[in-house]
């Protein structure tokens, strides 16, 4: 699979997808906590489609479609689907209008052109009980017809920029962030800049999807947050980044990198805040909000041996290296990527608690439902 930097045509922006395949590296391999987080939600997500699901407005249509938008490779993408189906059918099921109704369901996974489809495709589950195709392409752009999808539901990507903003990258400008990979512990100016990039993406991802959602449908939203008030320096997922950019530097220090490679390198990530992501929804006009609250924190009190895998330092950094390695070797090489999340696996097992960050991330869940189109 193709992890390289891509330019759209469309000027989607930059492209680079979760580790394909199924090697040690791999998102397949290395998503476990998003699909914990996902169970975290799945009553969240059932009831809020069962309540909210206006299939009236669909009527008399019984093929009902279903985007998951950012579903990269792996099991996961399948087990959201599932659930979103079956609340489709509840729905369906608990309504005397249309209870009498066979419905079809058209399912349609969405990420980057150069995700890896094939292993994505040679994964789906055999029982699956709907038409499956793939919509290569940036969720920051429209993808789909006009108001032809019933249901879009995105998980664990929102917090990915469509690029890195331009004035962090200026070194005339203010919001130059030399030494630094992330706007955390950065001047007001590199913060500015990245919020300013994430309300154009998002306003641009929420225009998408007014065009794409027939009245009545929804749109699923799970992402990360930074809460309200609290500095991003102290968000856990952003201590992490740090820690990562602190690895880099220390690896320019030793002359592994140059100085320069790092001083022009930032990840193309922000944790937007809940009053951030409401702005923008308002800013939009096209959605209501039927419901936006915090996904309950999934814990683990038993063994250290029996631990999740992903409460291990080195676990977390194989997550993290599936995440962001083509990013990584699109500006520095392919040479550095094993001695740095060595690197990073060592400073997570001195400096951080695995079960404290995992515990103590805040995940919200916002359920959007398409507004009348006049």
């Amino acid at each position: 699979m193709a992890t390289e930097k891509e330019m759209s045509k469309e000027g989607e922006g930059e492209a680079y997808p979760m580790k394909g395949g199924d090697g040690p590296y791999s998102y397949s391999k290395n998503s476990s906590y998003q699909g914990e987080l996902r169970n975290a939600a799945k009553e969240f997500v059932s009831e809020a489609i069962v309540e909210h699901l206006d299939i009236v407005k669909f009527s008399p249509s019984t093929t009902i479609r279903v985007a998951d938008l950012g579903c990269s490779v792996g099991p996961n993408t399948f087990f959201a689907v599932q659930n979103i189906l079956e609340a489709i059918e509840l729905k369906y099921f608990q309504s005397q209008a249309l209870n009498s109704q066979i419905l079809e369901f058209q399912v349609f996974f969405n990420d980057h052109v150069s995700n890896d489809f094939n292993t994505l495709f040679l994964s789906l589950p055999p029982d699956r009980r709907y038409h499956a195709a793939g919509v290569p392409g940036s969720f920051y752009s429209h993808l789909f017809p006009s108001h032809s999808l019933h249901v879009a539901h995105i998980s664990t990507a929102i917090h990915w920029l469509s690029r890195v903003p331009k004035e962090v990258l200026d070194r005339s400008s203010p919001a130059w962030n030399k030494g630094r990979i992330t706007y955390i512990s950065a001047s007001d100016e590199v913060v500015e800049a990245y919020a300013a990039q994430c309300a154009d993406d998002m306003a641009r991802f929420l225009q998408a999807r007014a065009q794409e959602i027939a009245e009545g449908g929804l749109l699923i939203i799970i992402f990360a947050v930074c809460p309200n008030g609290i500095p991003h320096s102290q968000v856990n997922l952003n201590i992490v980044q740090d820690l990562l950019g602190s690895c880099l530097v220390d690896m320019a220090k030793k002359g592994i990198v140059s100085e320069e490679k790092v001083d022009t390198f930032n990840l193309p990530i922000y944790y937007i805040s809940p009053q951030e992501m409401e702005t923008a929804i308002e800013g939009n006009g096209c959605f209501s909000i039927e419901r936006m609250e915090r996904v309950p924190p999934f814990t683990y009190s038993g063994s250290t041996e029996m631990a999740p895998q992903y409460l291990t330092s080195k676990a977390s950094a194989f997550t993290i290296r599936s995440a962001v390695e083509g990013v990584i070797k699109a500006h520095f090489g392919e040479e550095i990527l094993d001695q740095l999340f060595d690197s990073l696996s060592k400073k997570l097992e001195d400096e951080v608690s695995m079960s404290d960050l995992a515990e103590k991330t805040v995940n919200f869940c916002a359920v959007l439902k398409r507004k009348a189109i006049n």
